[in-house]
């Protein structure tokens, strides 16, 4: 790849619509289940483009929105009872919490510090010695690897006072939850990138093997997410179900075996909350015992009030894929990016942001 041009091309992109166009099939649906490609198929008009039998809905893609208000209430408690500082990706800061969000427990003097990789949490729990640091570990499969080398680098170098709220999740289950739910229609799988650089293809094949319903691992690009729909109508038209890989650039079927055995190394598979989808089992990381040192639900327990549900929000079903974000009541008129009432209007990746921005 020499230039990202390269992957906008418009006349390109037509001749992938203008073959879809061609290909016979009745009414599919296809679901995204990235941020970036959600993002992506709404600022370049892919929806708009596609034919009127094709109908591409967002799915729980962004770690952001999937995760739950209690995880959140457990991370402000941890503020609120002890002396800590949390460090934090921004995306997170303004997300709700079933009754404050991080942002105002900072405007209230909590410390919170935005970071952008998981070793600025570490350099800053090894300039201030005295006082704790908890990371927020959020996100799928991508981040994972980079939190679990933190850890390892935290354990080698024997720093007391760092720590890990780990509230990871794990893309193939989810999946799974998705397609055994009987409401959501789903005719095959935009499945992601990023986390599939990490996990490879092999994960995805109980979808295609088990329920039949086709898979395309795609890129972010425009002519990706095009190539990517028009590979999953072909399996669709053909009466196939297997998993595909579309980005070829960055994934195989293993995976990356370092990053992979970072993870084992570090973590464990655990039931996990996920918004939306409630509590599914297997899909969590909590980390092992042999790192406990680092885990701050160990070193700072909380017992955070009841949760509480935004009235109005159907962040849940958005991310399930059972409405598109324009028929959640609240969208743009009550809930926009200056008043996020959920985590889906909050995030860059978030479902509701992007149509807010690009597809309403």
């Amino acid at each position: 790849m020499k230039y990202i041009e390269e992957f906008r091309d418009s006349n390109l992109a037509k001749k992938i619509i203008s073959k879809l166009k061609k290909v016979k099939i009745k009414e599919a649906t296809y679901m995204e289940v990235c941020g970036t490609h959600t993002v992506n198929a709404s600022k370049f008009g892919i929806r708009q483009a596609l034919p009127k039998n094709l109908k591409l809905i967002s799915g729980p893609g962004c770690p952001v929105c999937v995760t739950d208000n209690r995880e959140l209430d457990i991370a402000i408690e941890m503020l609120r009872e002890y002396e800590i500082t949390l460090a934090t990706f921004g995306d997170m800061m303004r997300v709700p919490s079933s009754y404050s969000s991080l942002e105002k427990e900072k405007a209230d003097g909590k410390s919170i510090r935005v970071i952008y990789s998981p070793i600025d949490a570490l350099n800053l729990a090894k300039e201030n010695p005295e006082k704790g640091f908890v990371l927020f570990g959020v996100g799928f499969e991508t981040t994972t690897p980079m939190i679990a080398h933190t850890i390892k680098v935290a354990s080698k170098k024997r720093i007391k006072n760092f720590y890990v709220y780990s509230v990871h999740k794990l893309i193939p289950p989810a999946l799974k939850v998705l397609v055994k739910d009987e409401n959501i229609k789903i005719n095959g799988f935009l499945c992601p990138g990023h986390v599939s650089v990490i996990i490879g293809s092999n994960p995805y094949e109980f979808i295609a093997r088990d329920y039949k319903i086709p898979c395309v691992i795609t890129g972010f690009e425009p002519l990706d997410i095009l190539q990517g729909i028009l590979m999953l109508v072909i399996q669709t038209k053909e009466k196939e179900a297997k998993v595909e890989i579309q980005y070829k650039r960055g994934v195989n079927k293993e995976g990356n075996k370092v990053a992979l055995e970072l993870i084992n190394d570090v973590f464990d598979k655990s039931d996990a909350l996920w918004r939306g989808l409630g509590i599914i089992s297997q899909s969590g990381l909590v980390i092992k015992e042999k790192y406990s040192q680092f885990d701050a639900l160990k070193k700072f327990p909380v017992d955070p009030p009841l949760v509480k549900k935004h009235k109005g929000c159907k962040c849940g079903d958005v991310l399930k894929g059972l409405i598109m974000p324009y028929n959640c009541p609240l969208f743009k008129n009550v809930c926009n990016p200056l008043n996020p009432v959920g985590p889906c209007m909050v995030s860059s990746e978030g479902s509701c942001a992007a149509y807010y921005h690009y597809a309403s």
